[in-house]
């Protein structure tokens, strides 16, 4: 048994179709000339506006003419997470993809790698959409956006007055049955430290600490778990070593992606001779810690250290500033919002460090509900770098969604799902970043909502989809579309 089996058959097909084309953000070209393709093999009228982002139109069926025009939105490009012992090359290869039976259900999995339901999913709901000759609906648009998981540029870049429609189903949200109407806003920090390079000091080793094992994940969906931050642990590390141990850097590398939690941190350090027995056991010691610390929410955790090698290692105390600096900044949760129970209001996501070519950076991703206390936090996470030595920018801010209890779509697919299911749908705000604010700046007339079925661990090669749900999901949208609000 295939994905391609599952119910519904049709969005699984398109899924599948989408895992075989790689997808990584900003280099989600090949998808692209697909859905350009896919569009206008259907006779549909199909648009690839200057960023790559593909727009596709469906008219109304017979008699529904007189029904407010639904945009159906998700994003195409997808996050490039694989375990260390996995080989594959995300800008070559297809995903993996695989059903597990986990406590008698259906979920399907990667093989090694991000799965790419996010978004992938949601752009199979809309293209079995406009390809089904079945579905009762007003005028549909597709809209399938660029790169949002690394700047959000195809919703930033989209022109106005591109789209015809009334209201916007955003298809990118990870929990059936609950109606996202707000989201949060973001805002990326880079602090560059420079450093200069001497010859490795007679009389020291030269070792590799390695933090792995960790489950990372999705920075805004999981950020209040508690999950454990390679890089955090790194710097606690590392703060012992160059500090009181006379230790020398190397060299550093953890995360590789702002918007996941990172997994795994290296570094290279040198130790003198006779200070090497006292690392080992501080390096025992933080695992110890760590994994009483954490074990619950990341039993996986290995914390090492092993001989290496190098010729060169980090001049002057530009490391340790680094360090107490990474250490100094905050991560995780913030603060919880005021205005909805269980919603995280700010957080940061203390993302990469890597040193290369005479520079450390450390790159962080905040997000937040309220502009106002995303900057504060801003300013704090400016304040450590500085104080340290660093250049700090900022770049790339978003502002969030602010949620409008009174929306007419909310109305109609509230009633929609009791109708479906005989339970309420939950009406939330969620912690992640989605296009709705950007592209509700752009449309300010439009209506919005979003949905979507039940993912975990997006961002994560842990990232799975519960089968079920997709077919409630499917249901719940045909149902939307067959009852869409009149003009």
């Amino acid at each position: 048994m295939t994905i391609s089996d599952l119910n519904p058959q049709r969005v699984w097909k398109n899924f599948y179709s989408l895992t075989q084309i790689p997808r990584p953000s900003k280099k989600e070209g090949k998808a692209v000339a697909f859905l350009e393709k896919f569009g206008k093999d259907l006779g549909l009228e199909t648009i690839k506006d200057q960023l790559g982002n593909i727009i596709i139109r469906k008219p109304a069926t017979k008699g529904m003419e007189n029904r407010m025009g639904i945009i159906l939105q998700a994003h195409i490009d997808m996050v490039p997470q694989k375990n260390n012992d996995k080989v594959h090359n995300f800008e070559k290869d297809p995903i993996e993809p695989r059903i597990v039976k986990q406590d008698g259900e259906d979920w399907v999995y990667a093989t090694g790698t991000t799965l790419g339901a996010d978004d992938g999913l949601g752009c199979a709901v809309a293209m079995t959409v406009l390809e089904a000759k079945d579905l009762v609906h007003g005028p549909i648009e597709a809209l399938f956006t660029i790169d949002e998981e690394t700047g959000m540029t195809g919703a930033r870049g989209l022109k106005a007055g591109l789209l015809k429609g009334d209201i916007l189903v955003n298809l990118d949200s990870e929990t059936e049955g609950e109606l996202y109407v707000g989201c949060a806003g973001g805002l990326d920090a880079t602090a560059v430290f420079k450093y200069k390079e001497e010859e490795l000091p007679k009389g020291y080793k030269v070792f590799e600490v390695k933090v792995k094992g960790l489950r990372g994940g999705h920075s805004g969906m999981e950020i209040n778990e508690g999950r454990g931050n390679a890089n955090k642990i790194m710097a606690r590390i590392l703060l012992h070593l160059l500090r009181d141990l006379k230790c020398k850097l190397v060299c550093i590398e953890g995360g590789n992606l702002r918007n996941a939690i990172p997994r795994e941190a290296d570094a290279k350090v040198a130790i003198p001779k006779e200070n090497v027995e006292a690392a080992q056991a501080w390096v025992d010691q933080v695992f110890a810690e760590v994994k009483n610390e954490i074990s619950i929410i990341d039993p996986n955790v290995e914390i090492f250290m092993q001989p290496a090698t190098a010729k060169k290692v980090m001049a002057g105390n530009v490391a340790l500033k680094m360090v107490k600096s990474v250490c100094a900044c905050p991560n995780a949760v913030d603060r919880m919002s005021l205005a909805m129970e269980n919603l995280v209001e700010t957080s940061n996501n203390l993302a990469i460090v890597k040193s290369e070519d005479g520079k450390i950076f450390v790159k962080c991703l905040m997000r937040g509900s309220i502009d106002s206390a995303k900057l504060d936090l801003s300013e704090s996470i400016r304040a450590a770098f500085e104080l340290a030595g660093a250049k700090v920018s900022m770049t790339g801010g978003y502002s969030g969604w602010q949620p409008n209890m009174g929306s007419p779509i909310l109305k109609t697919m509230k009633a929609i799902y009791k109708k479906l299911y005989g339970k309420e749908a939950a009406v939330m705000a969620i912690h992640a970043g989605l296009e709705c604010g950007i592209l509700g700046g752009t449309y300010p007339n439009w209506d919005m909502i979003s949905c979507g079925p039940t993912l975990k661990s997006p961002h994560s090669p842990d990232e799975r989809v519960y089968v079920p749900s997709v077919d409630k999901w499917w249901k719940f949208i045909v149902a939307v579309l067959a009852d869409a609000p009149k003009k």
